[in-house]
């Protein structure tokens, strides 16, 4: 890992700047699942992971209660994360199916996760001033990505804050709709893929599946 990306995530860790989500992530930490009662939870913000030199993005809303935050790694121990990283496996993305705990073997290929917000809020809600709180690590983390092409946003939430970035950091002012496996082109020659989230809720509504997840990383394996 490189100085500044090092420099990043312990500057992510160490964030203070939202009382309500570090006191959740504190509690959560404290209270832990029945399951998972004799584990020691991360309980703080949870910064991304992959490939420094990545050319893929990956970027989901926040850690999950007992995902992230009991395991201190995106997408890691939740059953969002089980989705993901089997449709990641198929596209060849990931050395494995699975992503279960911290020291667990996954790696990636050319492709860094992250979450728009690095702390789980409650009831999944974020508050406006918490979204451009965590706006900053979020800047870092792709101005940190030298060899980026493409980004794919899981959630209209990650969708909507990365083009706040763009709309911010450049001459951008287009509207942008999210629609699943949509493709966008961006001001800095970077390509935006729009998802749904792979959350429980939606992967039992039936609105993603494993056919749509996998399909959608291996047309933006081809992009890169």
């Amino acid at each position: 890992m490189s100085i500044k990306f090092k420099k990043l995530n312990n500057t992510i860790i160490k964030c203070k700047k939202c009382p309500r989500l570090i006191n959740f992530s504190k509690k959560i930490a404290f209270e832990k699942k029945k399951k998972n009662i004799n584990e020691i939870y991360w309980g703080k913000p949870v910064t991304g992971f992959g490939d420094i030199s990545a050319k893929l993005m990956i970027i989901g809303l926040a850690p999950a209660a007992h995902g992230g935050t009991r395991t201190g790694r995106a997408f890691t121990g939740d059953k969002s994360g089980d989705f993901l990283f089997k449709s990641l496996h198929f596209a060849k993305i990931a050395n494995q199916s699975f992503s279960n705990h911290i020291n667990d073997g996954l790696t990636l290929k050319s492709t860094y996760i992250t979450n728009i917000l690095k702390c789980v809020p409650p009831g999944d809600k974020p508050l406006g001033i918490e979204l451009i709180n965590c706006s900053n690590h979020f800047k870092n983390e792709i101005l940190n990505l030298k060899n980026l092409k493409v980004i794919v946003a899981l959630g209209k939430v990650a969708f909507d804050n990365c083009l706040k970035f763009y709309k911010k950091n450049y001459k951008f002012d287009k509207k942008l709709i999210f629609k699943h496996g949509k493709k966008y082109n961006l001001p800095d020659k970077k390509i935006l893929i729009a998802s749904y989230h792979p959350s429980p809720r939606n992967v039992n509504t039936k609105i993603i599946n494993y056919k749509m997840m996998k399909n959608l990383f291996t047309k933006a394996i081809q992009i890169i």
